[in-house]
């Protein structure tokens, strides 16, 4: 029987493995032509969305202040990942929507996520991982992915 560890070590191995994969997925972003992403861009993009969104709304999903969403914007526009549309519903409101060059950063972290879980299922086996992801999801039910995360890592949820 395995010995027990202290009970703080489990949110640390969680991390660990979390940004074991982040830091794996913006290396292969990085050898694809965007070195600039931080991994809080993944989760803007996700809340953007394929139809686009205003600050005020991209605030919300991600648990934000509207000016840190619009400093947010205003970063990924100059990087060229957004840009900025008037709402084809509504002249008065400005859409963000992702560019072509966006759209590619989200195909190749997608890219990256399968291989870097290929790998780990070589390393544990596919029966372990996907006994390990089954363990996960009874653990942390709900939302598989939660937008807000970023507001939530700065204490604003």
């Amino acid at each position: 029987m395995a010995e027990a560890t202290p009970g703080y070590e489990l949110p640390l191995q969680l991390f660990a493995a979390f940004r074991t994969i982040i830091d794996a997925a913006h290396a292969d972003l990085a050898e694809a032509g965007h070195p600039d992403v931080k991994p809080m861009h993944g989760f803007v993009f996700q809340a953007i969305g394929a139809r686009g969104t205003t600050a005020v709304e991209l605030g919300v999903r991600l648990g934000v202040s509207k000016q840190a969403a619009g400093k947010t914007i205003a970063g990924l526009e100059k990087q060229g990942y957004v840009e900025r549309a008037t709402d084809p519903g509504d002249a008065r409101r400005k859409i963000v929507r992702l560019t072509a060059k966006g759209i590619d950063m989200l195909t190749v972290s997608a890219r990256s996520f399968d291989r870097i879980q290929a790998q780990w299922a070589e390393t544990v086996g596919p029966e372990r991982l996907a006994a390990l992801q089954a363990d996960l999801r009874a653990l942390a039910p709900g939302e598989l992915f939660r937008l807000d995360v970023p507001g939530w890592f700065n204490g604003e949820r």
